[in-house]
């Protein structure tokens, strides 16, 4: 069966789209199988970076791997029955369908909570949760005190996870491992960003996390979007010299990786 990944997270502009590809890229050119769901039905990032890629690929002719994307499946509404789920449904035929293709499957949520959304963070084998580094994405782990940093108890979204978590055990399915993705972190040690590590630490250890360093801020991302194209890939654009950021890039990749610890996963580019 393939190992379901699955990016969650309930607030946009996380970077989860972002760190779907680099993932789901480095799988691919590593010479795995991978495919790829986008279930933002609306914004299509994920989908959209993948598109742009085979786009690519096939004008420029460059032989290079590249996720298989595919849509949810239509489902005639009178097939359904009175007990079923449409998008359930949808989301179990198209897993299916790639589940016999593919080592891994990647699966991008949308920045809100949808009945997919749910549904998909059961099936995750692994479960990747990019935040941006700060008190106000932090909010979507769990609530705490403004003036001790104490932690009053889990957010909407971490007893999602628990949820979907219960929902598996009772299925005989082995564990979610979650992890939790640190992006855009400062390179200063700054204050915020200690406070948020250590609340971090302490509130892993209660619902039962791992805390991983994620992607810094930085354009390139935003300028290989359009061409689908990850860091991973730079070479077969014609960069013959990486400059110091680049270079730190693909180690950013590279530790992410190898903190996921993926099944059958030798980290080496």
């Amino acid at each position: 069966m393939a190992h379901i990944i699955v990016l969650g997270n309930e607030k946009g502009g996380s970077g989860k789209s972002t760190t779907g590809m680099h993932v789901a890229t480095a799988l691919a050119r590593m010479g795995h199988r991978v495919g790829g769901l986008d279930l933002d039905l609306r914004q299509r990032s994920f989908g959209r970076y993948i598109e742009n890629r085979q786009a690519t690929i096939a004008k420029r002719e460059i032989d290079l791997a590249s996720p298989i994307l595919i849509n949810l499946p239509e489902i005639d509404p009178a097939t359904v029955g009175p007990d079923e789920n449409i998008f359930d449904l949808r989301l179990s035929a198209a897993v299916s369908d790639l589940d016999t293709r593919c080592d891994f499957i990647v699966i991008d949520c949308p920045g809100s909570h949808t009945r997919l959304s749910q549904v998909a963070h059961s099936l995750a084998d692994t479960l990747v949760t990019p935040m941006n580094d700060s008190f106000v994405d932090f909010d979507l782990l769990a609530r705490i005190d403004p003036e001790t940093y104490e932690i009053k108890g889990p957010s909407v979204y971490s007893e999602m996870v628990w949820h979907s978590r219960q929902l598996r055990s009772k299925a005989g399915l082995k564990p979610i491992d979650w992890i939790v993705v640190r992006n855009r972190l400062g390179a200063q040690q700054m204050h915020n960003k200690r406070k948020v590590g250590e609340a971090l630490g302490n509130l892993s250890e209660r619902i039962g996390f791992r805390v991983a360093p994620g992607l810094s801020e930085r354009v390139i991302f935003r300028e290989l979007f359009p061409l689908g194209m990850t860091l991973l890939d730079l070479r077969e654009l014609g960069v013959e010299r990486m400059n110091i950021s680049n270079v730190a890039a693909r180690q950013e990749v590279r530790d992410l990786l190898s903190t996921l610890n993926l099944p059958g996963v030798s980290v080496e580019f």
